[in-house]
């Protein structure tokens, strides 16, 4: 359901929040190193989220990547819209155009009920909820 771009970000801004406490903003470079992605992509996911005010950065020497105290409680499906838009929690599970409860494709009951939950997950979990078992050793970014 989610792009692997989307999954990345999310990734990217949990990190970025288990960095809060050091005061310490993070490069493109160590973001991408630690979410095992390419720097590239990297770059361009942190900038649409800087612009969508979902994570900050800052410019020169000490510049780089960081997430306001503010920005951690936002819930994650503020990152899953800014990446993969809107309309991802209304697709059809199998990419059909015309999908619906009139016109349903043959998964279309079961998926539109996962789709409804992993919308409801999202919109309850904040970027800080993510980040705590992280920090705690519970959870991994990567594996």
């Amino acid at each position: 359901m989610l792009s692997k771009t989307c999954k990345s970000a999310i990734k990217a801004v949990v990190y970025l929040c288990s960095k809060y406490g050091s005061g310490e903003n993070a490069s493109i470079k160590e973001v991408a190193d630690v979410i095992n992605a390419s720097e590239h992509t990297v770059g361009k996911l942190l900038q649409t989220l800087v612009k969508q005010d979902i994570i900050k950065s800052l410019k020169g020497p000490t510049g780089g990547f960081y997430i306001s105290k503010t920005q951690q409680n936002q819930p994650i499906i503020n990152i899953v819209e800014a990446i993969d838009g809107k309309e991802i929690f209304k697709e059809c599970g199998l990419g059909l155009s015309q999908c619906s409860a009139k016109h349903p494709c043959p998964i279309h009951n079961g998926y539109k009920e996962v789709r409804e939950s992993l919308e409801k997950l999202f919109r309850e979990k904040n970027v800080l909820s993510l980040c705590e078992p992280v920090n705690n050793g519970l959870a991994y970014l990567i594996g």
